[in-house]
């Protein structure tokens, strides 16, 4: 009996399905590690705290960086996830000829409610080992933000954060990449502590 295994893409030929048309604009996919994936659908909870957030920090990072919603970036090991957000490093040709790289991302946020695991098990590891310093889960299940920072890569040869912050949905937190710009949480998670 032979096993078959699933086929693995390279990005460029992920993005030579994508110009042949066999996506459309309409497809909630990604591509991790080599394999694409369907993004789960987005509910109200997720919606709303997208939406909050965008208007925060739209204002938090305006001048200082670039400020990207649901837009892909891409990273090593064949993956272009398409986080809710990701702050860039502003750039002379303004992400015009080309997606971000890890070394633009200053930090990555999910908003999770029916994929926390997925966010906490297949991004949080794929984040690590781009090096990207930090990555923030607006866990929906919970109602806290979880924090990540201090990429690592264990001897084994897997990668995590070696920083884990719970920050409640009635504090702030300072945004590393500018230790000046903090984000009160209580607008994003207000049906909480109203």
């Amino acid at each position: 009996m032979t096993l078959s295994t699933a086929k693995r893409f390279t990005l460029e030929e992920y993005h030579r399905l994508a110009d042949l048309g066999f996506f459309t604009e309409n497809d909630r996919i990604e591509l991790i590690r080599g394999e694409i994936f369907e993004m789960a659908a987005k509910g109200t909870r997720h919606t709303h705290c997208c939406r909050e957030l965008l208007e925060k920090l739209a204002v938090l990072v305006a001048g200082r960086a670039k400020l990207q919603c649901q837009d892909p970036i891409s990273l090593p090991a064949n993956s272009e996830p398409e986080p809710d957000f990701a702050i860039l490093r502003l750039r002379e040709d303004n992400y015009r000829f080309a997606l971000p790289s890890a070394a633009d991302v200053l930090l990555v946020i999910e908003i999770a409610d029916s994929t926390l695991k997925y966010d906490q098990v297949v991004k949080l590891p794929l984040y690590a080992e781009a090096g990207i310093p930090d990555y923030w889960i607006f866990n929906l299940v919970e109602n806290h933000l979880e924090a990540y920072s201090e990429p690592y890569q264990t001897l084994q040869g897997s990668f995590g954060y070696s920083v884990k912050r719970t920050v409640l949905p009635n504090q702030a937190i300072a945004l590393s990449c500018f230790s000046d710009l903090s984000l009160d949480l209580s607008t994003v998670f207000s049906e909480i502590i109203a």
